[in-house]
């Protein structure tokens, strides 16, 4: 049987401090307090842990022995129990690149300013073949129906992902004429990833012949590849909520606009573990990011 906690604290504190007046002051008890837990502890150990003299009290050779141990055990539960609290504050997000420049990240500030009791730590990188794994982050931002995810993970859509070609006006100005969609064959194509599904999936979506979606240069995420757009490298399969400020403000352009398809995978959504789906932090994040999802144009 464990002796009482309140007796070990008041030994451990008076034996560091050598005497029970600044332990009292330091456990915010008098020093009778402290006197009486010190002798509980002796008597539940059936050994003397003090000597008493004219000029206060010294460790015996038990009371030396049992010091740095119990030094030692607080040190541990103190760290402990900061870790849990720490943990219990911070909120860690992952999302791609290219979605957390483009909407997250300008966004994020406002919610540390609503919530400044969170924490927040963002990782801005793909899952890789791992998926979402909830040991390491809280909270993701993913594609709704991403293959192969686990079905203990819950996603909550957030707003749709969609797909049109766009390049920078100079590129059809000076470059080769585009009379059907067919004719993006002229001009180099620009990929978000080396699988190249952008292309594949608004060529298959449309029907449309003659582009082969193995040509023209890989980018790591969308934010490189709609750069190269801008910079009239080529045609980018862009996402328009995402890339609303490079097509209003002229940068790109779409040449055919109403050529605008989905993707397999459904909408950007947030994804988290079922058992973390209503802890505190999760469900403020998750109530944020709803209400400042992009909401798509109407008409």
């Amino acid at each position: 049987m464990l002796p009482p906690l309140n007796a070990l604290r008041a030994f451990e504190a008076a034996a560091r401090h050598g005497g029970y007046i600044d332990a009292a002051d330091e456990l915010c008890v008098t020093r009778g307090a402290v006197s009486r837990h010190v002798k509980l502890l002796e008597e539940h150990l059936g050994v003397a842990l003090f000597r008493r003299n004219h000029r206060g009290v010294e460790l015996t050779q038990a009371g030396q022995a049992l010091l740095p141990e119990l030094t030692d055990a607080f040190a541990q539960i103190g760290r402990a129990t900061q870790k849990v609290s720490t943990a219990a504050n911070e909120l860690r997000i992952i999302c791609p690149p290219g979605l957390s420049i483009r909407w997250l990240f300008p966004r994020l500030q406002g919610f540390r300013e609503q919530h400044p009791d969170i924490h927040v730590r963002l990782t801005t990188e793909f899952y890789g073949d791992r998926g979402f794994d909830p040991a390491e982050h809280d909270v993701g931002i993913s594609l709704e129906h991403w293959p192969g995810r686990s079905s203990t993970i819950k996603a909550l859509f957030l707003f749709p992902m969609s797909l049109v070609p766009a390049c920078a006006p100079a590129l059809l100005d000076h470059g080769a004429p585009l009379s059907g969609p067919s004719d993006l064959a002229r001009h180099p194509l620009l990929h978000e990833s080396a699988k190249r599904e952008d292309w594949a999936t608004w060529v298959e979506s449309f029907g449309v012949d003659g582009i082969d979606v193995q040509t023209g240069e890989v980018f790591p995420n969308l934010d490189m590849a709609t750069k190269a757009a801008v910079l009239g490298a080529g045609v980018a399969m862009v996402d328009p909520l995402l890339c609303a400020e490079e097509l209003e403000s002229g940068l790109l352009v779409c040449p055919f606009p109403d050529m605008v398809c989905g993707t397999q995978y459904g909408g950007y959504a947030l994804i988290a573990a079922q058992e973390a789906w209503d802890v505190p932090k999760v469900r403020a994040f998750r109530n944020w990011a709803v209400e400042h999802a992009p909401k798509p144009a109407v008409g």
